[in-house]
């Protein structure tokens, strides 16, 4: 018997009917479905209800399970990692609506996908993600965070840039005055880096991609840097800036105040079934033409 947690975005009719099939597939065949209580919350009517799946905790639903499995868009997938990466667990991203990068499959292939998963037909891929601390001016540090795609720092005010005293591995870089800065991972690289025309990375490599917001500055370029390199970015002046990580928001930094960034040890796992997706996304995103 395997465990399967489960987790639904909230607002799509279509990822609710999708989820309600597979918790029925998965029960008639004796296996173990979680639902995180959020989920179970909002299910709307005919959806993935309490009676075919144990409703647990976030913290619960991937302790000693074999796969956590998002449907809805990568904001779903995001979500499904935060709970899967610290167990061990891969990640199955089930796309329902827009294109995400982080899906690896469609709503009408998941029976024969989730057939293959228990067949243990399957490959593992690893994504970096990024370990993200605050500090405070007055030395405290708040606990870590972890980001597979980003975290950014961005002016509170509109019409004001920030200040952001960037240091490398203890070592004073530059001071960007900016509109905002960019810390992400490779998986990152499509995601709000892109819209500032960083680089596009395979997302199955290591490096710390470091890309200003409209930088008020003469060096505007996006940067590349060693996954273990630990990125400092301390406030200076008295603009606070505005703290998200992979799209949530984690705070208000003041004059003084840190953020640090570095590669994490535990990566994000994600359940595959083919090779070469990530470029198949890239085409079909872009309507590129393959001659």
């Amino acid at each position: 018997m395997a465990v399967i947690g489960i987790l639904v975005h909230h607002e799509r009719a279509a990822a609710w009917v999708v989820a309600n099939d597979l918790v029925a597939w998965l029960a008639e065949r004796g296996h173990e479905v979680r639902l995180p209580e959020i989920d179970a919350d909002l299910a709307g009517s005919g959806a993935a209800a309490p009676e075919h799946a144990i409703v647990l905790p976030d913290d619960e639903i991937a302790v000693g399970a074999d796969l956590v499995v998002g449907i809805g868009g990568d904001g779903t997938i995001l979500r499904a990692v935060d709970l899967a990466a610290p167990q061990g667990v891969p990640v199955l991203g089930v796309n329902v609506g827009q294109l995400g990068y982080l899906a690896t499959i469609e709503p009408e292939s998941l029976r024969a996908s989730m057939k293959r998963f228990l067949a243990g037909s399957y490959s593992v891929e690893e994504r970096m993600r990024l370990e993200v601390a605050i500090e405070r001016a007055d030395g405290s540090v708040e606990e870590s965070c972890f980001a597979l795609n980003e975290a950014v720092l961005e002016r509170c005010e509109p019409g004001h840039t920030i200040r952001l005293d960037a240091e490398f591995d203890g070592e004073p870089f530059t001071p960007y005055v900016a509109d905002g800065l960019i810390v992400a991972t490779p998986t990152g690289s499509t995601a709000y880096a892109f819209s500032v025309r960083g680089p596009i990375m395979a997302p199955r490599h290591r490096a710390i991609l470091l890309a200003p917001v409209a930088p008020h500055m003469l060096f505007d370029r996006s940067m590349v840097l060693e996954p273990t390199t630990q990125v400092r970015l301390t406030v200076s002046g008295h603009r606070a800036a505005r703290l998200s990580i992979d799209g949530r928001s984690a705070g208000v930094l003041e004059d003084g105040d840190t953020v640090r960034c570095t590669g994490a040890r535990l990566p994000a796992l994600l359940a595959t079934f083919g090779s070469d997706d990530f470029h198949r996304v890239l085409r079909a995103k872009f309507s590129l033409a393959d001659r």
